[in-house]
């Protein structure tokens, strides 16, 4: 998909007029791609970074139904989370896991324990999923063992489901491009085009990549949409409208499984707050969530944890896990993402609504708000919108799919796997039908795990051959998670990294020294324990 000379060829194709120009190559700006593509419209995505680069690789990797908007009386959004958690469920296998998790009821909860069933019953029957249950104290002890808070009086049972958000965006993306889209990593749109009636009809798109710096380029499009989430602000004014969106952080801890052992994810609120905050078990390590705080108008494009989130994060942790004795010296890595969410005003801002907004003002269609788990859903409401400006566009005849699907005898009978079924599983759901040039272009020893980690060496060199890797953070935050999951950033492995990618991305000694020094330099600024 991504072969040699690949950007060269998009570039010298973009004079032509296209249906749709998306901004942003997140979750919300693919899954758009993809409802486009299969629908025939001629459709070109563009990123200003990586791919997936911003909240859509910084979230908290929860495929979830949205339970804790029910207690905001968010019925709308959590009815349509659930719905879609089922969907990816069914259809993202190996990619998308269902996980058990408990929400545990303590002394002195704002919330009341009868409230908490009481959701748990309409959170059930939204999902068609009965899986209402009560554990008493000791029911959870047998169970978690090493949820020892003093103030634990009991909790609910009950299902959600867990991702690989980078990895997620980018096989959409890929579905897309395998349907005809385009999409395109470091390319900016640093303004917006506008007709006779100043109307929004393209951008002006420059090249970020290093071989192509400096390249500029007039888009043409009959509609322009941008899903740039947090940033959408800054989009708009450029057509003088004004601020519409509240940025909202939300930090995460990494703990090495050893230091806490978690097989399963653990709900329950913040002992100075009352605010929903989690635990559980993710890539082989085990992250805690989140923070809900305003990020300001001055937004980074790789944001960091403060110290106040980190404490706040560790206060929770110590009181439910006191025998585990965790600190900060055992954290290994942390990840911030900007929500995007609509300002109204709230005083808290965890009350705000998670439901995503459609704007169409003077030709810019703006999709926001929203959550990871919910793509599907904004992607069509937003060509719903995009009908008014687009007579091509046919009505939607039914839902499209957003993976092809494949099953695990058509890619053992065109490989030699000899990989256990869960291995496999994973394989497809991460890579699709690419799963079988992952595999057959393994080399000798690299079906091995990369230390602790659940990815091989395998997968970091089908990353650096064919995936759209422009710098060394693209390889180890997003493609494959090194870079959260290890200590120090992978330092310890990037020789081994190095041998394996360096000839696959075609660098030279000096351009690879510049990579890693700026890799390690980001990897310290934005997700390092504290900063």
């Amino acid at each position: 998909m991504w072969q040699k000379g690949w950007r060269d060829r998009i570039w010298s194709n973009l004079d032509k007029e296209w249906d749709i120009i998306i901004i942003g190559g997140g979750i919300t700006g693919a899954g758009i791609l993809c409802e486009a593509s299969r629908r025939g419209l001629n459709a070109l995505l563009v990123e200003r970074g990586d791919f997936a680069t911003g909240t859509s690789s910084r979230s908290s990797k929860l495929v979830h139904g949205g339970m804790r908007y029910l207690r905001n009386f968010q019925f709308k959004v959590t009815l349509e989370s659930v719905s879609e958690r089922e969907y990816l469920i069914d259809e993202g296998k190996g990619l998308v896991h269902k996980m058990d998790m408990l929400f545990a009821s303590q002394r002195g909860d704002k919330i009341p324990a009868w409230m908490m069933g009481f959701g748990i019953i309409v959170y059930s029957l939204m999902a068609r999923r009965w899986q209402y249950a009560h554990y008493d104290r000791s029911e959870i002890q047998d169970q978690y063992p090493l949820l020892t808070g003093e103030n634990l009086t009991g909790g609910f049972p009950f299902v959600d489901a867990l991702t690989d958000d980078a990895r997620l965006t980018l096989r959409v993306i890929q579905e897309s491009v395998r349907h005809g889209g385009t999409a395109i990593n470091y390319a900016s749109a640093v303004d917006l085009l506008k007709d006779h009636r100043g109307r929004v009809r393209g951008i002006a798109l420059e090249d970020h990549s290093i071989e192509g710096a400096g390249r500029t380029a007039e888009v043409r499009a009959r509609l322009v949409i941008s899903a740039t989430g947090a940033w959408g602000d800054k989009l708009r004014s450029k057509i003088g409208l004004g601020a519409r969106l509240r940025p909202l952080r939300g930090s995460h801890l990494v703990f090495p499984h050893e230091r806490l052992p978690l097989t399963k994810a653990i709900n329950l609120n913040h002992p100075r707050d009352g605010r929903p905050v989690f635990v559980f078990p993710w890539e082989g390590v085990t992250v805690a969530g989140t923070t809900d705080v305003d990020a300001g108008d001055d937004l980074p494009p790789d944001p960091s944890i403060s110290q106040l989130e980190a404490e706040y994060m560790l206060e929770y942790i110590q009181t439910a896990f006191p025998g585990q004795e965790l600190t900060e010296r055992d954290v290994i890595s942390t990840w911030s993402g900007i929500r995007p969410v609509i300002n109204t005003g709230k005083a808290n801002p965890s009350n705000e609504s998670r439901e995503h907004a459609i704007w169409l003002e003077d030709g810019l269609l703006t999709v926001t708000g929203g959550k990871l788990t919910t793509f599907r859903v904004m992607a069509r409401d937003a060509l719903r919108v995009a009908r008014r400006e687009l007579p091509v566009l046919p009505a939607q005849a039914k839902v499209c799919p957003v993976f092809d699907p494949i099953d695990q005898e058509t890619v053992l009978e065109l490989t030699e796997s000899t990989l256990r079924e869960k291995s496999l599983q994973r394989f497809i759901g991460r890579y699709g039908m690419d799963c079988v040039q992952v595999l057959n272009r393994s080399e000798p020893g690299d079906m091995e795990r990369i230390g602790p980690t659940p990815y091989h060496w395998a997968e970091l060199r089908w990353a650096a051959k064919a995936e759209g890797v422009l710098h060394l953070d693209d390889l180890l935050l997003r493609r494959v998670r090194l870079g959260l999951l290890l200590p120090d950033g992978a330092a310890e492995y990037l020789p081994e990294i190095r041998q394996i990618a360096q000839p696959e991305l075609g660098w030279d000694d000096a351009r690879w020294r510049g990579e890693e020094e700026n890799y390690l330099e980001l990897w310290k600024r934005a997700y390092s324990s504290i900063n």
